[in-house]
């Protein structure tokens, strides 16, 4: 980029904050949460969401536990008013969930949205209007600062009159304000309209007012917006009687940093959507907020233990698609390709104890603790190391290779891979250990094999198939694997020496198989292993021999 463009933009100010407290708090708690995901989402779809999507949507914003759910502007088309209607007229909203609608302050809309809200239970009423100079200046027509504050104070002041009727039927209505451009509003003017319109509402302790202070547009780094809400917080006349609520946009990709750190500047409520969608780069992703909360041991108060279900949901009604990287619910977010990264975690996973924290390397969060599976945390490509060969091999398929062969099969993994040039499904990888190891059949074919105990020693009788000609080998040993080894030192394949040996069961009951591992050295030094598997340990082990040798001889 060149500096004349670079000149046509201008940094952001700061904000005259002294002795800032935010960067020196922790958070310890969850936020109030507000879905906008039916409002503020759902007016960012290229096709928004039917009256049915919407229904089916609501349910799973009330099954994830969010007690605020904006549903909708219903001044604004008979859709949004026929679905607000729908829901309270057909008792789907539970007795501990408001549903709040957004409304300008004008009249006529505020009117409107009283008449779609007739017989609901819990009410967040949420007017606004623009405050920022430039609104002031385009939109309004050089607007003074008089004139934004009558238009808020006005709507304010009628909405309180004509919500009586409303309120004695049993409605409980809290009043959400929104300057709506606060992030790049005067923060004294923003300060000033704030105060005003909580002079008209009169909040108490029991019935807060709820104090939007929206990034409508991500101008600033997250620090700057931390400033910005710890100044409200510190010069609110009326602090205890209000809830602090953020409303962040993604504009440069940093909503969600934006608003922990607000958080910690003392807001006290948070808008949202699931997986952020909203208009331009999208509002804020509750998801990641809340599971970010969870990875510090703070409970969210949101339930994603089904998050492919939310997803399956949130995919179908808005038509938007997952990324693969996105936080927590993308497809490859617990996936590790890198052979050092899957050698950590295979490393820090097998040490990982029941009911103990938390703690394997490069996955902040359990998997199944948000309905994720195991199966995908590594993924073999070129860029594999041989640990993450060897933990496909055991998640996948059960097999608990030595840690000396996981360097061997993870070079011919990584050598197809290399080939293809593409990444390797589990099962093509299970083709190539079962080709490598289990299913070689030259020079030696193992056809029979048994064994007699006499004296402390073991004999065996193999039948083999030893480059096309049938043999029968027999001989003593210490057990059977000595016994057969010595066996085979009597034929011309090469001779060997065993240098370990390893076993286990792979799988449970009736089905259950045994599966054996050999090392040897061959006179040449050459070090490699074979591997068996079979229903008997005793043959299992035998055909790991025989896997060896026929290696050793290719």
């Amino acid at each position: 980029m060149s500096s004349a463009i670079a000149a046509k933009y201008r940094p952001f100010p700061p904000v005259p904050l002294t002795n800032r407290q935010w960067p020196g708090r922790t958070l310890t708690e969850a936020p109030l949460w507000c879905s906008v995901d039916l409002r503020d989402g759902n007016q960012a779809l290229a096709q928004p969401m039917s009256v049915e999507e919407k229904l089916e949507y609501f349910d799973l914003l009330v099954k994830i536990g969010f007690k605020e759910i904006e549903v909708g502007f219903p001044s604004a088309s008979q859709i949004e008013f026929d679905f607000c209607r729908r829901l309270i007229d057909e008792n789907r909203i539970p007795a501990d969930v408001s549903i709040q609608i957004l409304c300008q302050c004008r009249e006529d809309l505020i009117l409107r949205s009283l008449e779609a809200l007739t017989g609901a239970r819990r009410v967040v009423f949420h007017l606004y209007n623009s405050t920022s100079p430039k609104q002031r200046e385009y939109v309004f027509n050089h607007a003074s600062r008089t004139d934004i504050i009558r238009i808020a104070t006005h709507g304010v002041a009628f909405l309180k009159e004509k919500m009586k009727p409303l309120v004695a039927t049993g409605t409980t209505v809290r009043l959400e304000y929104s300057p709506e451009s606060f992030t790049s509003t005067e923060l004294d003017f923003a300060l000033e309209i704030c105060e005003a319109v909580t002079d008209v509402w009169q909040p108490t302790a029991a019935n807060k007012i709820i104090l939007n202070l929206p990034a409508t547009v991500e101008y600033a780094t997250p620090n700057v917006h931390a400033d910005q809400i710890e100044w409200m917080c510190t010069h609110l006349t009326r602090r205890a009687h209000s809830i602090i609520s953020l409303h962040t946009h993604n504009d440069r990709g940093t909503g969600v940093a934006a608003t922990e750190l607000a958080l910690l500047a003392g807001a006290d409520r948070v808008e949202g959507t699931l997986f952020g969608n909203g208009e331009r780069t999208g509002n804020l992703d509750l998801i990641t907020v809340a599971l970010n909360l969870l990875t510090h041991g703070i409970d969210p108060k949101l339930d994603f233990t089904d998050i492919n279900g939310i997803r399956e949901v949130y995919e179908r009604c808005t038509r938007m698609e997952i990324h693969p990287r996105h936080p927590y619910a993308g497809e490859l977010v617990f996936t590790a390709f890198s052979g050092s990264h899957q050698d950590a975690i295979k490393k820090s996973w097998a040490l990982q104890k029941p009911g103990a924290p938390w703690d394997v390397l490069y996955i902040p969060v359990d998997p199944a603790d948000i309905g994720r599976s195991y199966k995908a945390i590594i993924r073999i490509n070129s860029q594999s190391g041989k640990g993450g060969v060897a933990y496909v091999l055991e998640n996948e398929f059960g097999y608990q290779l030595p840690k000396l062969m996981h360097k061997e099969i993870g070079r011919i993994v990584n050598d197809l891979a290399d080939t293809k040039g593409t990444e390797l499904t589990p099962a093509e990888i299970h083709e190539v250990f079962r080709a490598e190891y289990l299913d070689r059949q030259v020079p030696v074919l193992l056809q029979r094999f048994k064994t007699h105990e006499l004296d402390r020693k073991v004999k065996c009788e193999a039948t083999l198939v030893i480059d096309g000609q049938a043999r029968v080998l027999t001989a003593h040993g210490n057990g059977p694997i000595d016994a057969f080894v010595r066996a085979l030192g009597e034929t011309d394949l090469p001779k060997f020496e065993l240098l370990s040996y390893s076993e286990h069961s792979i799988g449970t009951g009736a089905d259950t198989l045994a599966a054996s591992y050999i090392q040897i050295r061959t006179a040449r030094g050459l070090t490699l292993f074979g591997a068996g598997v079979d229903t008997n340990i005793e043959l299992a082990s035998i055909k790991a021999v025989v896997s060896a040798v026929n290696r050793a001889v290719s």
